[in-house]
């Protein structure tokens, strides 16, 4: 198996670090420490409100967590800038490309767009449910949270990155960085 081409990265680790930084701060000057996972919650909550409300009164965890919540508000502004924010910068950098399919991917299970969507989609429910269950999501417990120092938040830390490293060593068992 070859090795798989390495990017260039277009800044330095520790310009991202305080270009992420710079937006907690300001962030949580004029608004709120940063957070997402709960925004795709209160989507559902205000949604299901919307078709089947006595369904969605019937949830204590969605009636406390999308009553009387609207999609114009700073959480969702916030997360609908994830997406286009990338987006920009993929085409500001020439990086952009259309693929279901990442080339390490089909080194590995094979071409099929239908797998991988399949399997991408199971991960992230997954992803935003353990985050919900944890309490937060990797912006809330480790941008925000460690920046405030809870406990929590570095336990999730600690956590979250031994589960990546045990994941993608057995997704990728013959990969090793140099």
């Amino acid at each position: 198996m070859e090795p798989q081409a390495q990017v260039e990265p277009i800044m330095p680790w520790w310009a991202g670090g305080l270009g992420i930084g710079l937006i907690l701060l300001l962030a949580v000057a004029l608004v709120q420490p940063i957070g997402v996972s709960t925004q795709y919650v209160v989507l559902d909550g205000v949604l299901l409100h919307a078709v089947l409300p006595e369904v969605a009164d019937g949830s204590p965890y969605l009636k406390e967590t999308s009553k009387g919540w609207t999609l114009a508000t700073y959480e969702f502004v916030f997360v609908a800038g994830i997406p286009l924010g990338a987006f920009l910068a993929a085409m500001a950098t020439k990086r952009f490309s259309v693929g279901a399919v990442p080339s390490l991917w089909a080194q590995r299970f094979g071409p099929t767009p239908m797998r991988r969507l399949i399997w991408s989609f199971l991960g992230g429910f997954l992803l935003l449910f353990g985050a919900r269950f944890g309490g937060g999501c990797t912006s809330g417990h480790m941008i925000s949270g460690v920046s405030q120092l809870a406990v929590s938040s570095f336990l999730f830390s600690i956590a979250l990155f031994a589960g990546a490293i045990l994941t993608a060593r057995c997704l990728y068992p013959e990969q090793r960085t140099r």
